[in-house]
């Protein structure tokens, strides 16, 4: 799919891996709408992005609430042929600690905010998309966001370590839903990214967090995420996968 002239909604865009993927779709010639929580920098980050970018406030967790917000960001640009979603997070808990089990409703939270909250975007994107007009019979991209963690889960990830990889679980099947349709999906499992998310750690520890790297062993850069997406877009045999961006890291235990 080419990019320029086409509608993305960004989920997350206010910062980091997505915000860098908000600027570089723009760049390219997209209609960008940022999708953020109201309280993020996300209307500032559409203004300096410019080029007709717009901004959205959203609440993930809230499933109603996301379908209105995204129906709005659609009504707004008049369509959406790419949409990238980098909804996640969670604090680490080992299954057991010195005095309970990990309690359920934790882990439940978890599998919600990462796991069924980019379900959700996911089905009502792909509604959207269906209404477009194909383009070498393609109508629609859809770029989610996993983790290595999804495969090499480090001590006290148990359930964020299950819910990336569940996105990663869905890509082939809802690619396979979606192939009549023209709509594609793929997932990006990066590794440490240097994001607000991990801007607590020290140099030491981005050392030791990325010693196990093959190259470069550093942090990802939010605009090696956004190159990625980019490349995902463009070639329409990208479809139905996850792909790993970690410089060759495998996570250790700890």
């Amino acid at each position: 799919m080419e990019v320029n002239g086409k509608l993305a909604v960004v989920v997350g865009g206010a910062s980091g891996m997505a915000r860098a993927t908000a600027e570089m779709l723009a760049s390219r010639g997209a209609t960008v709408a940022v999708l953020d929580l109201a309280t993020s920098d996300g209307a500032a980050v559409a203004r300096e992005i410019g080029r007709g970018a717009i901004f959205q406030p959203i609440d993930v967790t809230d499933d109603l609430g996301a379908e209105e917000s995204l129906a709005a960001a659609v009504a707004a640009l008049g369509g959406v042929h790419i949409a990238v979603n980098t909804v996640g997070g969670s604090r680490s808990r080992r299954i057991i600690s010195h005095t309970e089990p990990l309690p359920l409703d934790e882990f439940r939270r978890t599998i919600e905010f990462n796991l069924v909250a980019t379900f959700n975007l996911n089905r009502l994107q792909a509604w959207h998309m269906r209404e477009n007009e194909p383009e070498d019979g393609e109508r629609g991209v859809i770029v989610n966001t996993a983790s290595i963690a999804a495969f090499e889960g480090m001590v006290g990830q148990v359930a964020y370590s299950a819910a990336k990889a569940g996105i990663a679980g869905m890509s082939l099947t809802m690619a396979r839903d979606l192939g009549s349709l023209g709509i594609r999906v793929n997932a990006i499992a990066p590794s440490l990214f240097d994001t607000g998310l991990t801007a607590g750690i020290s140099e030491e520890g981005e050392a030791r967090l990325t010693k196990d790297a093959a190259f470069p062993k550093r942090m990802g850069r939010p605009v090696e995420y956004a190159k990625l997406v980019l490349a995902i877009v463009e070639n329409p045999m990208l479809n139905g996968g996850t792909i790993r961006l970690d410089g060759g890291q495998r996570f250790a235990p700890k």
